[in-house]
């Protein structure tokens, strides 16, 4: 399975398969709406600070699942596992955050 960086999609193994995920503009107005974020500005910025809950973590993750097509929600999430724990679990959402808002530079490359 590979990512299209252009589109600001990752790949996660969750719960011992790889997923796809993606932080679409609907996925993102759920995000704002979970998270109790008024525009996508405060959503960067919650993100920026690197002060994410468990609870961010589980929403994040959730939204990018359904963007890529699945029917999660964020207490699904939370009781996915990661080979790595927690950690990767924050990982995971780090990373899908990072190729969401990073400048696209045309350089090409799958994403993983």
């Amino acid at each position: 399975m590979h990512a299209n960086r252009h589109r600001g999609e990752i790949i996660a193994a969750l719960d011992g398969r790889e997923r796809r995920l993606v932080l679409t503009l609907g996925t993102l107005a759920e995000l704002e709406e979970a998270l109790g974020c008024h525009s996508l500005a405060e959503l960067a910025e919650r993100f920026e600070s690197g002060r994410l809950s468990a609870r961010d973590i589980a929403e994040i993750i959730a939204a990018g699942l359904r963007g890529a097509g699945e029917k999660v929600s964020a207490a699904d999430v939370a009781v996915m596992r990661h080979e790595r724990g927690l950690p990767g679990l924050v990982e995971t959402a780090t990373r899908l955050i990072a190729a969401t808002f990073a400048p696209r530079d045309g350089s090409g490359g799958n994403g993983e």
